[in-house]
């Protein structure tokens, strides 16, 4: 793409095609871009706009609104209050945008259900936007609590969407991505969600279900509204959840993960109850979506096209394509070549104790293997004071086993000196949207529990 020609705000799809779903009806791109503008009109002055909202519909269009109006979507990894008044630090001429439900916040705020829906038959083309246009802010939490900004230019989404999208048509044999529907379980405010929900929809052709449903039930539910091929976004948490309900799903035609690796055998058993492909997706925050790998074919992963790999182990280096500068991975990679690397583990998740080298994952994928645990973690406390060794803790949900069972199935699994030192038993961790769980919260169980 030319460095200065404007690039559209919908791509991929007629206007008249769906963008989205709502309890089963279709709302056409060309109601999309008149709701958009409706919504820009009332926006008032100001730098940042905050959409704190479930729907992704309605996120979709506060970006829309945000990017007509000349301003940022401010992406959070969560909307307490606390990190809303975190983000007026930043920002302070930020406005909300707020859904029925999402309780006081300390920012002026417009509700998404004053605004009245844009006039369809008014809208002849899509808006454009100059390259370099910054169009939201992702924050992530940052070690010192303060966050940690991540600006996203609207040429170098576009044209990662672009790979992905590509990428994704491959995986289901098809030459685009126009018709096929996509259901997240994942927040539209998260960079996979924004990636592989709403930004897949708007500019790779495709449409998204509006709703975000987490109970097996409802994702089965929304699922049977939307036309094939049908594509599920998920994590491997809510996955993993999903299988355990044993809730039939009407048939897929693709299943995506992100945000954790996924193990060859949860693939496995997804790709045997729904009888479609599972395909992971590899990124951060920084780079966004570099990497996909059909799990049940091995551990390589395949870089999209353009994006290359350099360096290797903690110093793997991705450049190319929509990253504009040579970026450090978080990540430990074995890279194979320019273009395939394998996940080795986080730089921050490989633990040594008594000498013995392994990683929190590799232990997280043991303890989670055991048949008859829904959830658990491994947490690694600092060193003990009279052994000066740190020891790891697991924490464990469970319906029917008990301590000593999780301990003698560990056993078959793990090197002795890496067996927990407690097993603390609990009815859920405090996962957030996207299934993960962070240390900060895997201290404040210790902290609770220890």
């Amino acid at each position: 793409m030319s460095e200065h020609t404007p690039l559209p705000l919908l791509d991929g799809a007629p206007l008249d095609a769906p963008l989205a779903w709502r309890a089963g009806v279709p709302i056409s791109r060309r109601q999309y871009l008149a709701d958009a503008a409706a919504l820009a009109g009332h926006l008032p002055d100001g730098d940042a706009l905050l959409a704190v909202c479930n729907d992704r519909y309605r996120f979709a269009l506060s970006l829309g609104a945000a990017m007509l109006r000349g301003r940022v979507n401010l992406m959070p990894p969560n909307h307490t209050p606390d990190m809303v008044a975190r983000l007026l630090g930043l920002f302070p001429r930020t406005h909300g945008l707020l859904e029925a439900g999402a309780g006081p916040h300390a920012l002026p705020s417009l509700s998404f259900d004053d605004i009245a829906p844009g006039r369809a038959d008014t809208v002849t083309d899509t808006p454009r936007f100059a390259p370099g246009t910054i169009v939201a802010q992702v924050l992530t939490s940052g070690s010192t609590g303060q966050p940690t900004q991540h600006a996203k230019r609207w040429d170098l989404l576009v044209e990662n969407i672009r790979a992905e999208a590509a990428r994704i048509a491959h995986h289901l044999g098809r030459d685009s991505l126009a018709g096929v529907s996509l259901l997240g379980t994942v927040p539209p405010h998260h960079m996979y969600g924004f990636e592989s929900t709403v930004l897949l929809a708007m500019l790779g052709g495709a449409s998204f279900a509006a709703e975000k449903p987490l109970l097996p039930a409802d994702i089965a539910e929304v699922l049977a509204q939307l036309p094939r091929p049908r594509v599920l976004v998920s994590t491997p948490f809510h996955l993993k959840t999903l299988l355990d309900a044993g809730v039939a799903l009407p048939p897929l035609d693709l299943v995506l993960s992100a945000t954790a690796p996924l193990s060859p055998q949860m693939a496995a058993r997804a790709e045997a109850a729904w009888q479609a492909p599972l395909v992971e997706i590899y990124g951060c925050t920084e780079a966004g979506q570099v990497a996909t790998r059909r799990t049940t074919e091995g551990a390589d992963w395949l870089a999209y096209d353009g994006v290359r790999l350099s360096g290797d182990g903690a110093e793997s280096i991705v450049s190319g394509g929509h990253v504009p500068e040579p970026t450090q991975l978080a990540d430990v990679l074995e890279v194979l070549s320019p273009t395939r690397f394998r996940l080795l583990g986080r730089s921050n998740d490989l633990i040594n104790v008594a000498g013995k080298r392994s990683s929190l994952s590799h232990l997280n994928f043991q303890l989670n293997s055991i048949d008859g645990v829904r959830d658990g973690a491994f947490w690694l406390p600092p060193a003990d004071s009279v052994e000066g060794i740190a020891r790891p803790v697991a924490f464990v949900v469970t319906d029917t086993l008990t301590r000593e069972a999780l301990l003698a199935a560990l056993r078959l699994r793990l090197d002795p000196v890496l067996l927990p030192r407690r097993i603390v038993l609990l009815p859920s961790l405090p996962r957030d949207a996207t299934g993960k769980l962070p240390a900060q919260r895997l201290a404040a169980l210790a902290a609770e529990h220890l």
